[in-house]
């Protein structure tokens, strides 16, 4: 029997807010990157989140050896800007209000 060798697609697919997921799941490649290079073993990271096929994790993995620097970018992008949605949302938080709240309780309290 000859084996028939052909190149399979990493299982990555990019969401409509252009976020990498794996394998059709809804588990973003910062997770398993992140938990890779933490030191996580594949399987390790397949007992976390049991959605991920292991040949999944695996393939991910190997597109970011090889892919290093172009992941590193994406995951400093995504980090960026996950940094600037939560500086937004604490700077729209109007926390006199809280603080009006907790005073009133504590005097009643009192």
């Amino acid at each position: 029997m000859t084996l028939n060798i052909a190149a399979d697609r990493v299982p990555l697919a990019l969401d409509d807010d252009g976020v990498a997921r794996v394998g059709g799941s809804r588990v973003p490649i910062d997770t398993v990157i992140c938990a890779f290079t933490d030191g996580a073993t594949a399987e390790q990271i397949a007992e976390q989140f049991p959605s991920l096929r292991l040949s999944n994790i695996y393939s991910v993995i190997g597109y970011y050896l090889d892919h290093r620097e172009e992941v590193d970018e994406y995951l400093a992008e995504r980090a960026s800007r996950s940094e600037e949605v939560r500086e937004r949302i604490e700077a729209q938080r109007d926390l006199s209000s809280i603080r009006e709240r907790l005073i009133q309780r504590s005097k009643r309290g009192a």
